[in-house]
């Protein structure tokens, strides 16, 4: 990861006007999520919205990765490339993640989305919702990094699923993926991880499984999906660190 860097108040307002726009992007994006509906048709939909909000697709500034969103259904966690051949169907769990470029800064959000109803499948959405809410409240000036680890992994473990281990959520600004690295298990004590500080952005993000937390990686190279086929969920915010407590910019 890029090394993080401490934002001023200007850089965060930037930020913030990146993530409301992101967030409008990202709720349009939801409410096409259907049956019979493509991946690419999301994609195509992505690209088009912002550019018309004056950014530009931070994924596709990643290093070979072409796609301005990353679409995954049921056991498939992240990284999933949007095809035409990726249609939608009744009981599938979607998620969809975005980042967006504006005036030098990036932003980053995601959504899990099921299509249909399925009273387990909701159950297991909403203890990933729920987690993120309280990971966003744990992260404040004086914690750690620690403290957002703990709170996802103490929702997520106690309603059953597994928090994953492979993959982290972190820092953002001017670069994508900055430090600190934000696990959703925790490994260590409190203080052995970055202290929280004002004018930090951070990416958060719930990501977890119905069965066993281990992955792989597909032959496409960038999917990475559960090994054991067990559905997987993705939630994803942006976070200003105030000091007057976190603000949510997407």
């Amino acid at each position: 990861m890029n090394k993080f860097t401490i934002k001023n108040p200007a850089e965060i307002e930037i930020m913030a006007e990146a993530g409301k726009r992101l967030h409008e992007v990202k709720k349009q994006l939801s409410s096409m999520i259907a049956e019979g509906v493509s991946a690419k048709d999301i994609e195509d939909k992505a690209q088009e919205l912002i550019k018309s909000n004056g950014g530009k697709p931070s994924f596709m500034m990643v290093d070979n990765y072409h796609w301005a969103t990353c679409i995954n259904i049921n056991e498939g966690l992240v990284h999933g490339i949007p095809t035409k051949e990726l249609v939608f169907k009744k009981g599938d769990v979607v998620s969809i993640d975005l980042g967006l470029y504006y005036k030098g800064f990036h932003s980053d959000t995601s959504n899990t989305i099921l299509i249909g109803s399925d009273q387990e499948k909701e159950k297991f959405l909403q203890t990933g919702r729920q987690a993120l809410k309280k990971a966003i409240d744990s992260a404040r000036v004086g914690r750690h990094i620690w403290d957002i680890s703990h709170a996802i992994e103490t929702v997520v473990s106690k309603a059953g699923y597994s928090p994953i281990e492979a993959l982290v959520g972190h820092g953002i600004g001017k670069n994508l993926h900055e430090e600190p690295a934000i696990p959703c298990f925790t490994s260590s004590e409190p203080t052995d991880t970055p202290e929280i500080k004002e004018g930090m952005a951070i990416a958060i993000e719930v990501m977890y499984s119905m069965g066993s937390p281990k992955v792989g990686i597909a032959s496409d190279g960038w999917t990475i999906s559960m090994r054991d086929g067990k559905i997987s969920a993705l939630y994803e915010e942006t976070v200003a660190i105030t000091k007057h407590g976190p603000v949510v910019l997407t």
